[in-house]
C-alpha cells in the first residue's frame, strides 16, 4: 500500500461538484484540496469525476460464475474471484453477496449457501471490494432454523433478510418454461420436485413462529434486517415490528409510501432503472425515485447496472447526479450501518472511483481505488510522473 493523489478532478464533496484534488494515506482519504507532497503515486484526474465507491447490498449476479448454465457447476472459490473482477470493474467496492438460503436442494441449498459463506470467509483477503454476506433466508426453509440462528450468533452474516417465494412457486408450477427452470435448477426430477413441494407446502403454519425466532437471534446478534417483496402495508409494518427496517424491492406504491412513512429504507434494483421498468411488471423504479420513495438502489442481478441507473436518473432528468449518486454510494452505505464510506470525507474509508462522463448515458470508469489501493486502472497515461526520492533518504537507505 502506498500514498495516491488524485490531482484535479470533478468531486462529489457533500451535495456538490467541485474542482479539487484528494490525497490518500493507508486505507483513508488524508486530505480534500490537498497537494501532492511525497505521494509516490500520483493520478491525473481532471476532466474526470471523481466519486464515492459503489456499495452493492444486494447482488446475485455471482450466481452466473457459480452456475453459468442448468446443470453446469464451477468452483466456488473460482466464481468468487470472477465476481469480485467483475464487481470492481463496475465500480462496487462494498459488495454484500445475496445468497439465496432455500428448501431446495442445488444452487440455493443449504449447503450451497453455508459453502459460499465459508469461501468468502476464507478469501475475503485477496479480494479487492470490501465483500460480505448477505444471507436470503426463504421463511419455508424450516430445516435450516437452527443453523442459520447459530451462523447468526457467531457473527457470520452481514445482513439478514426474510424471503417468502412460495406463492410464487405455486404459481410457476402451472407455467412450463418457469417450472422447467426450477427444476434444472435444483437437479430434482420432476416428480420428485413436485412432491419436495408439497412438502414444504404443508409445513406453512409452522412459518411464522420461525421467523419470529430468527429475528430474535438477529436483534440479538445485531445484525441488520430486510423484508423482500413487501406486498402490503401491514406486511410491512410486521417486519418492521421484528426489527427489519429495510424494505426490500416493495411491489407497490401504497407499501413504500407506508416504509417511507416509518423512515425505513427502500431498495429498489438499479436494472430497473436502467431498462425503464420492472422485469416482474413490478413498481418502476424510477417513478418511486421521482416521489422520494427509495432511497436505495442495488445491483439486484447485474452488476454494471448501479454506475448507469445513477447516471440515466440524471439524463433522464429525475435526479441530479449529486442525488442519484446518493443511492448507490451513501445511502446503501447508511442503510447497512457502514459509516466510514459512502462519501468523500477526510477520515474516510478511500474507495474512490474516476469516471469519464462525457457520453452521459455511458459512463466509463477510468480508475477504483478500493481501501486506499489502486486496484483497477483503464487508462495508464492517467499516471503522472513519480516523485524524486530525495538524496539524503537514498544515502540513508
Amino acid at each position: 500500500m502506498t500514498d495516491i493523489f488524485l490531482e484535479g478532478g470533478r468531486a462529489l464533496i457533500g451535495a456538490e461538484i467541485v474542482e479539487t484534488s484528494l490525497s490518500v494515506s493507508g486505507i483513508d482519504i488524508a486530505e480534500v484540496d490537498a497537494s501532492r507532497g511525497r505521494a509516490r503515486l500520483a493520478i491525473d484526474a481532471r476532466n474526470l469525476l471523481v466519486l464515492p465507491g459503489i456499495v452493492d447490498l444486494h447482488g446475485d449476479a455471482f450466481e452466473r460464475q457459480m452456475m453459468p448454465r442448468a446443470g453446469v457447476d464451477f468452483p466456488i472459490d473460482v466464481a468468487l474471484a470472477d465476481s469480485d473482477r467483475q464487481a470492481i470493474s463496475n465500480g462496487i467496492t462494498t459488495v454484500f453477496h445475496a445468497t439465496t438460503c432455500s428448501w431446495e436442494p442445488g444452487l440455493r441449498s443449504v449447503g450451497n449457501a453455508r459453502g459460499l459463506m465459508e469461501a468468502i470467509e476464507r478469501q475475503r483477503p485477496q479480494f479487492a471490494a470490501d465483500t460480505r454476506f448477505h444471507l436470503r433466508h426463504e421463511t419455508y426453509n424450516l430445516d435450516a432454523e437452527d443453523e442459520i440462528a447459530q451462523w447468526l450468533s457467531e457473527g457470520r452474516v452481514d445482513l439478514f433478510a426474510f424471503n417468502d417465494h412460495m406463492d410464487g412457486t405455486v404459481a410457476d408450477m402451472a407455467k412450463p418454461r418457469k417450472r422447467n427452470r426450477m427444476v434444472e435448477r435444483t437437479g430434482l426430477s420432476s416428480e420428485d420436485f413436485d412432491k419436495l413441494v408439497d412438502r414444504v407446502v404443508a409445513r406453512a403454519a409452522d412459518v411464522p413462529a420461525s421467523v419470529s425466532r430468527l429475528a430474535s437471534a438477529a436483534r440479538t446478534a445485531a445484525v441488520r434486517m430486510l423484508s423482500h417483496d413487501d406486498a402490503t402495508p401491514a406486511m410491512r409494518q410486521e417486519f418492521r415490528e421484528l426489527g427489519a427496517d429495510i424494505a426490500e424491492f416493495p411491489i407497490n406504491e401504497e407499501t413504500a409510501r407506508a416504509a417511507a412513512s416509518h423512515g425505513d429504507a427502500i431498495v429498489y434494483g438499479a436494472p430497473n432503472v436502467v431498462r425503464g421498468g420492472s422485469h416482474t411488471g413490478w413498481t418502476k423504479a424510477s417513478d418511486m425515485i421521482a416521489k422520494g420513495l427509495c432511497s436505495v438502489l442495488a445491483s439486484d442481478y447485474y452488476y454494471p447496472a448501479q454506475l448507469l441507473a445513477a447516471f440515466r436518473l440524471a439524463a433522464d432528468g429525475v435526479l441530479p447526479l449529486t442525488e442519484a449518486w446518493n443511492l448507490v454510494s451513501a445511502g446503501p452505505a447508511r442503510a447497512t450501518g457502514l459509516t466510514d464510506r459512502g462519501v468523500l470525507a477526510e477520515g474516510h474509508r478511500a474507495d474512490i472511483l474516476l469516471v469519464d462522463d462525457s457520453m452521459p448515458l455511458r459512463p466509463r470508469l477510468i480508475a477504483v481505488i478500493a481501501g486506499g489501493k489502486l486496484v483497477h486502472l483503464t487508462d495508464a497515461t492517467r499516471l503522472l510522473a513519480a516523485v524524486a526520492t530525495p538524496r539524503e533518504a537514498v544515502v540513508a537507505a
